[in-house]
């Protein structure tokens, strides 16, 4: 949570300004308080993200493979693609989860569909490997298989667990993946 009295913001708030070329006060004719202005600067992130998420979406690993089998192969795509923005825009990204709005003040809306939107792309590949889940459980489903990847890659970016080379994360994160598409894969046959 941001608040107006923090020095070190309002020195960010009044460098932003210049930059803007207007004064530190018109900062707020556009956003309610410096979280709004948060969430904005993560809107702009998530929609940089989307795009890396919407080009490794359409990467087929082989065209021959069956729907399902093509699925997972998206998701490992996205999942790198995830971890690759992550390393690429690792401020940017990790401000994503750092930021908690104040006590009381819920996260607007809007931001909430920006991140359903995104689970979408996950949601995807996971109906066609379990075409007969009910939405509400695919929804959880890619909620889990996000929070997997997250945990691999946040540890391994903080190096929580030492330092780990980024192909090291690649080979985790697609091991992981493919351990569980093979497993829903393996539930509809």
């Amino acid at each position: 949570m941001f608040q107006r009295s923090d020095r070190g913001l309002c020195h960010f708030v009044r460098r932003l300004a210049t930059k803007a070329g207007c004064a530190g006060g018109a900062i707020y004719n556009v956003v309610d308080d410096l979280d709004d202005l948060a969430l904005a600067v993560h809107a702009r992130t998530l929609a940089a993200l989307e795009k890396e998420l919407t080009a490794a979406a359409g990467v087929e690993p082989d065209k021959a493979a069956a729907g399902a089998e093509r699925a997972g192969g998206r998701l490992i795509h996205m999942a790198i693609a995830y971890l690759d923005f992550a390393a690429a825009n690792t401020i940017r990204w990790r401000a994503l989860f750092e930021h908690r709005q104040p006590e009381g003040k819920p996260m607007p809306d809007w931001y909430l569909w920006e991140q359903i939107r995104l689970f979408g792309y996950i949601e995807q590949p996971l109906r066609d490997l379990q075409p007969g889940m009910p939405p509400e459980q695919l929804a959880m489903l890619a909620r889990s298989l996000f929070s997997a990847v997250h945990g691999i890659i946040t540890l391994g970016l903080e190096k929580k667990l030492g330092v780990i080379p980024l192909d090291t994360l690649r080979m985790q994160t697609t091991l992981v993946v493919s351990a569980i598409g093979m497993g829903l894969l393996a539930g509809t046959q």
